[in-house]
């Protein structure tokens, strides 16, 4: 796939997507993703549906979900990439997904709010959305700020932050958690030692994670209810005196009444 079947695209979103995906191929963006993966396949592995629509920068194949039909990539025109789209235009109907993943794709977006509303409008009511971004209160997030490389151009939003976008979406949160406590040190050996901090520190899932995970589920929108005739007001009622029944009327064949 090349760009200039994707000529239309924002150039500057080309560029950023080309410089995240670059920092994922490298040392620290493989140990980030490598702890994502472990993430969001115990995640993955309880849905079920048709349609998996996966959106991120990074070049590895991303985590399917096994007992989903059909796994399906969609992003920037790069290899691995399925669905060409825009961050904002993606070519899905609307209810079409029964799980849409974001994996780093608001970190490294011109837009986004414009983002995570055409990922909600693509879950169907009940489906699920998961979230993946760069803790900005780790490690991690320190690290963005005196960065040279890609990840100074993530914008790291906070989990409590994306949690009450989707709250405005009408998505209701689920789960939260988070995974690579490593700090971020290139060395492979210092990596090694620090591989029992990972594991003790994952169990205890406290918020200083480098990464987070967000599991919302879109609410089931209720029928509408009928609309109410314009009722007319009613004038007011005055009482009427009372018929006096005459007991002593005629028969219709002539004869009277009988009280008995």
């Amino acid at each position: 796939m090349t760009d200039q079947a994707f000529a239309q695209a924002d150039p500057e979103w080309l560029e950023l997507i080309r410089l995240a995906r670059d920092w994922f191929a490298g040392p620290l963006g493989q140990l980030m993703l490598a702890e994502e993966q472990r993430l969001l396949e115990e995640e993955l592995g309880r849905y079920f549906g048709g349609y998996l629509v996966h959106y991120g920068p990074g070049a590895e194949p991303p985590p399917t979900a096994p007992q989903v039909q059909r796994n399906v990539r969609l992003g920037a025109p790069l290899p691995g990439v399925e669905i060409v789209c825009e961050e904002q235009a993606w070519p899905l109907s609307e209810h079409a997904a029964d799980v849409v993943v974001l994996q780093h794709g608001l970190d490294f977006s011109l837009s986004p709010h414009g983002l995570l509303r055409e990922a909600a409008s693509s879950v169907r009511p009940g489906g699920h959305l998961l979230i993946v971004g760069i803790n900005p209160w780790s490690s991690w997030g320190v690290r963005r700020v005196f960065a040279h490389d890609a990840l100074r151009k993530a914008r790291c939003i906070s989990p409590s932050r994306v949690g009450d976008w989707l709250n405005l979406l009408g998505f209701a949160l689920e789960k939260r958690r988070f995974g690579c406590y490593r700090p971020p040190l290139a060395s492979p050996a210092w990596q090694a030692r620090l591989a029992g901090w990972e594991r003790l520190a994952g169990r205890w899932q406290g918020s200083g994670g480098g990464v987070y995970l967000l599991v919302a589920r879109k609410m089931v929108v209720g029928l509408r209810p009928l609309r109410q005739e314009r009722r007319e007001p009613m004038g007011k009622l005055i009482p009427l005196p009372l018929a006096k029944v005459n007991r002593q009327a005629p028969h219709p064949e002539g004869r009277p009444f009988n009280d008995e």
